[in-house]
């Protein structure tokens, strides 16, 4: 059930009686880069019980930030997807990756999402001269990506023309992005496929680093 509210006029609280109940903000996460079916969604949060996942999505779409649109054919089905205002959260979810990778305590070993893989790599990247596009594939989910002067973007898609594929979980690709060990370690493993230069898929993934970025 939604909590009750916390009854102030501060604009904080009120902003915390829309996105404050446990879970509706990684909902949210999970949409921020398009639409999904209810079991995509679930499938990125694995902790979540699927009657609280029903709830918050019905207690989102009442405060305006989730709708349900109908998939295009040949699917006849709906999907979840963000309003303009739940898109506006994304600077919420950015400046809690920023401030989250400063603090002690986390374990980039536990359960990432592939979205909110993409959404961290926006935060953590250090932008490049040269523009580059990339695929990643993970499991059901694929996007196109583009590292360049400007950072790191990402939209759903197969990426079908990208000269560089990854493919893999995404834990596993989260440990090629952020860990230590070089690319060619975690093909020789078997835990990833690249399809492309492996020098230069190593050259775009040198951009991504745990290690805090200086603001501006």
């Amino acid at each position: 059930m939604a909590h009750k509210g916390y009854n102030e006029g501060c604009l904080a609280a009120h902003a915390l009686d829309l996105i404050g109940d446990r879970w509706a903000l990684l909902v949210i996460r999970e949409l921020m880069l398009g639409p999904k079916r209810f079991g995509l969604i679930k499938a990125g949060l694995p902790g979540i019980a699927s009657n609280i996942l029903t709830q918050r999505l019905a207690d989102l779409e009442a405060n305006g930030l989730v709708e349900r649109r109908p998939l295009t054919p040949p699917a006849p089905a709906l999907a979840y997807a963000l309003t303009e205002a739940g898109h506006e959260t994304r600077p919420v979810i950015e400046a809690l990756c920023r401030w989250g990778v400063r603090q002690p305590g986390h374990d980039p070993r536990k359960f990432i999402s592939p979205t909110g893989l993409m959404l961290s790599m926006g935060v953590m990247v250090r932008p490049v001269e040269t523009e580059a596009e990339a695929a990643f594939t993970m499991g059901p989910e694929s996007f196109e990506t583009r590292l360049g002067p400007q950072g790191f973007t990402a939209r759903p898609g197969p990426g079908a023309a990208a000269p560089l594929r990854f493919e893999g979980s995404g834990n596993a690709l989260a440990a090629a992005v952020y860990g230590s060990a070089p690319l060619g370690a975690h093909l020789a493993a078997g835990r990833l496929r690249l399809t492309g230069d492996p020098q230069a898929a190593q050259r775009f993934l040198d951009a991504f680093s745990l290690v805090p970025i200086p603001a501006a």
